[in-house]
């Protein structure tokens, strides 16, 4: 199941998006968030879609994408996940899992532009495989008891300054990774039973040149371990993302340049839709 939030910023209305069209979800709830996930409305979704309780929003494809979670308590970023990646930032492969922060009003549509923020010149992207969280999760014994615990998947994109992020931190990445607007998601959240998480092709463009092109499988550690592994540290909420981390081809190799005014980002995750930002200057600075 494919659902979503479709609207102007802050007035989203939450559907579900099938083959045979998009149908609107409000009588069901008044959005697509944590208290939605934790009250069982995934499934209550699901049976009013198969009974054909839904009517058909009219004009969706007309309308704004917006992030398909609203506003989650947490958002927690595992860095250098991949080897490849880990190796063209000048590091070793990990040997537990990295962590650091977004702040939830990062977030911004799958296509809604990105401010650089002033003086920016190592704005960066990230395409990365995020996994909502759909019942708390807190200390769990072991990585097989994670997936009962994932509501589903979708894309995002953990925009980076890194200047911020590795230079004026102190150590600590989220400085480079709370702009406004520095989390897209989207365009779509769709349910873990659908959704192959170990084996889904990532990519992203910029300018339509291609720069990121790799699996999930490559991670180093995967989707289960991780949600066990942070359940020992912190309670994970329903609605809570986890961004697993991003493969090799970003602007911070050296191989390409830092993003400016006026590029368009392109990001891709198999099964899970696109998104596509364009990077522009932040207005009055």
């Amino acid at each position: 199941m494919k659902l979503a939030r479709l609207g102007p910023a802050g007035q989203e209305r939450p559907v579900v998006i099938t083959e045979d069209g998009t149908y609107d979800l409000s009588g069901v709830t008044a959005d697509i968030d944590g208290a939605f996930l934790a009250q069982g409305g995934l499934a209550a979704a699901r049976r009013a879609a198969e009974a054909g309780a839904l009517p058909e929003l009219p004009g969706a494809d007309g309308l704004r994408v917006g992030s398909p979670i609203a506003r989650p308590g947490a958002i927690i970023c595992v860095g250098m996940n991949y080897a490849a990646h880990a190796a063209e930032s000048g590091s070793a492969p990990p040997e537990v899992p990295i962590i650091f922060l977004k702040t939830p009003n990062t977030l911004g549509g799958p296509g809604d532009p990105v401010a650089i923020p002033p003086g920016s010149e190592r704005t960066d992207w990230e395409v990365e495989l995020g996994v909502v969280i759909g019942e708390r999760a807190l200390y769990l014994d072991s990585a097989e008891q994670s997936m009962a615990h994932v509501a589903g998947f979708l894309v995002g994109n953990d925009v980076s300054e890194r200047r911020y992020q590795l230079e004026e931190s102190g150590g600590q990445w989220s400085k480079g990774k709370c702009a406004p607007g520095f989390c897209p998601l989207g365009p779509w959240l769709v349910t873990a039973d659908e959704v192959d998480h170990a084996n889904l092709r990532l990519r992203s463009w910029v300018n339509g040149e291609p720069r990121q092109d790799s699996s999930t499988k490559d991670m180093i550690f995967g989707v289960e371990y991780l949600v066990w592994q942070l359940s020992r540290a912190l309670a994970l909420e329903p609605g809570d993302v986890i961004l697993t981390g991003t493969p090799q081809g970003v602007a911070l190799s050296g191989r390409f340049p830092y993003l400016r005014a006026g590029d368009v980002v392109e990001l891709e995750i198999e099964g899970l839709g696109r998104q596509r930002q364009e990077f522009v200057a932040t207005e009055g600075k």
